[in-house]
């Protein structure tokens, strides 16, 4: 079983940074995806970062440039870190892990609770 827990939400103005963490506990027997997702009201849900279990790190289109997830290996902790932020970037974020089997990530199968972010103008 694995659990997530994410904090760092919170409310800035556009251009600001905030960082998030998802702390990563539970089963170290798998290599895992990691993936950051965000829902805004009334939108799908986006997954806007991605850990893959070699260290691969990818991004939406929407917040190349801006956002970098990154991984603390003696805690257990994925960060996303958020720079240059917008209106646009409010939403629920969520952290979610997934088998990392033959290159590539299986469904994710654990889930955090969420962490808003709100950006104002």
């Amino acid at each position: 079983q694995v659990q997530l827990v994410e904090s760092g939400g919170g409310s800035v103005q556009a251009g600001g940074s905030l960082r998030l963490s998802c702390e990563f506990s539970g089963s170290t027997d798998t290599n895992y995806c990691i993936g950051w997702f965000r829902q805004a009201p009334l939108k799908a849900r986006e997954e806007v970062a991605t850990m893959y279990g070699d260290g691969r790190t990818t991004y939406a289109d929407s917040v190349k440039g801006r956002f970098t997830i990154s991984k603390d290996y003696t805690k257990s902790i994925l960060y996303l870190e958020m720079d240059m932020l917008k209106p646009e970037d409010t939403a629920t974020y969520t952290c979610a892990a997934g088998p990392f089997v033959f290159s590539y990530c299986l469904r994710y199968a654990y889930w955090g609770q969420g962490t808003q972010v709100t950006v104002s103008s």
